[in-house]
């Protein structure tokens, strides 16, 4: 069955996270991908571990599916051509080298264009292609600290703490995701395409949505929220008898319904309590209270009372419960890939769930160059200058 994606081919130059997240995706869709790396393979994250699965990296399993490989040496003239080549029959180039490497390379995006006037050309960078930060190298952690992320993330006792995962490469890789196929929207009344430069640094900001917002109509510096939020209450964890759990009210009729089950009834009624804006300016008073009283029982209990009431709530899963649970199971979340090295390996599904064309793995995360002769072939390249290129290490 054709993906959404069928017919666009995208020729993939990037490593690590935010790149590969997007092309996997763009995979996910149906495009033809071609990852592109150093003889040998250049992507970081193949060597990152442990886990490894027969000498596989986990996370460079996590990213890299419905993609063939080919290694090219993009330093020699060869590999430059063929790059060259790859391009004229590719709708997509995106990569993630440093600002002006590209360029550098002879491969920029005012090169590329001339060549195929039709390319979408996508830059990842940390810190994008203009500004005073151009030149810096940019890795989600530094991104997060620099973005106002870590500013708010964590509690006044573990001081700033950096979200679990590379949340602004993740973040960055789904904007670019989401360009790439508007640009692609856009060629079709124009002809032709355009170039994306995509930032870690942006994406970071965009992230902070309310918390940005909340700041620039006040000018007033947010604290570490640490499982609170910024402009609800109650909406955090709490202490059950037994462990923990979240509590998520999001409106006043929920918090009547909280305070019902509660058996804390006269809260409601209380003006200091009984309008979320109030709720927000007493919290400190408030949530000690309900805090007592959600003591008094286990998780279970309030977790079955809660969602009785139509009150948002949830267990705090590990990923053992996660990739356990009959919801993420129901949504094949949990998939089964086989590896020609690693065998079978256990992926996390897509989120995309399209009922005409829907998300298929057909292709496994590839071992480095492992499509390049088949690549090559397909270019018109005998199996005499194939071999002589290996030898020559430019693929």
């Amino acid at each position: 069955m054709a993906g959404a994606l069928d017919g666009i081919k995208v020729l993939d130059l990037t490593r690590v996270l935010a790149g590969p997240l997007c092309t996997m995706i763009l995979g996910d869709l149906g495009a033809e991908v071609v990852k592109v790396e150093a003889p040998g393979g250049s992507d970081d994250t193949r060597n990152w571990g442990p886990p490894f699965q027969n000498g596989v990296s986990a996370y460079y399993l996590c990213a890299n599916r419905n993609k063939k490989s080919i290694t090219i040496d993009l330093k020699s003239d060869k590999g430059q051509q063929l790059i060259k080549e790859l391009v004229l029959k590719s709708d997509v180039v995106i990569h993630n080298f440093k600002t002006g490497t590209m360029e550098r390379l002879g491969l920029g995006y005012d090169v590329l264009s001339k060549l195929n006037p039709k390319l979408v050309f996508c830059s990842i960078t940390g810190f994008g292609e203009t500004g005073p930060y151009k030149n810096l190298a940019g890795y989600d952690y530094i991104i997060q600290a620099m973005c106002g992320l870590m500013s708010i993330t964590g509690s006044n006792e573990s001081g700033p703490q950096k979200v679990g995962i590379a949340i602004t490469d993740i973040l960055t890789g789904l904007y670019a995701c989401i360009g790439i196929q508007a640009a692609l929207l856009e060629r079709q009344k124009s002809g032709t395409g355009q170039k994306l430069d995509m930032a870690l640094f942006d994406a970071g900001i965009s992230s902070l949505v309310n918390i940005a917002s909340n700041f620039l109509m006040t000018r007033k510096l947010p604290s570490l929220l640490g499982n609170l939020h910024a402009n609800i209450v109650p909406y955090q964890t709490f202490e059950t008898k037994n462990g923990k759990m979240v509590i998520a009210v999001g409106n006043d009729r929920q918090f009547e319904k909280l305070c019902q089950i509660l058996s804390l009834g006269e809260l409601y009624s209380d003006p200091k309590f009984n309008t979320n804006a109030n709720r927000v300016e007493n919290q400190k008073e408030l949530i000690p209270i309900l805090q007592n009283r959600l003591s008094d029982y286990a998780t279970e209990y309030w977790l079955e009372r809660c969602k009785e009431h139509g009150i948002p709530c949830g267990p705090i899963n590990n990923l053992k419960m996660v990739f356990e649970d009959p919801q993420a199971l129901a949504r094949e979340m949990l998939i089964h890939v086989d590896h020609p090295a690693a065998g079978t390996v256990n992926l996390v599904g897509s989120p995309l769930k399209l009922s005409k064309t829907p998300v298929q793995v057909t292709q496994h995360p590839p071992l480095p160059g492992e499509h390049t002769r088949e690549i090559l072939i397909s270019m018109g390249y005998s199996e005499r200058e194939i071999q002589q290129m290996m030898d020559n290490n430019i693929v």
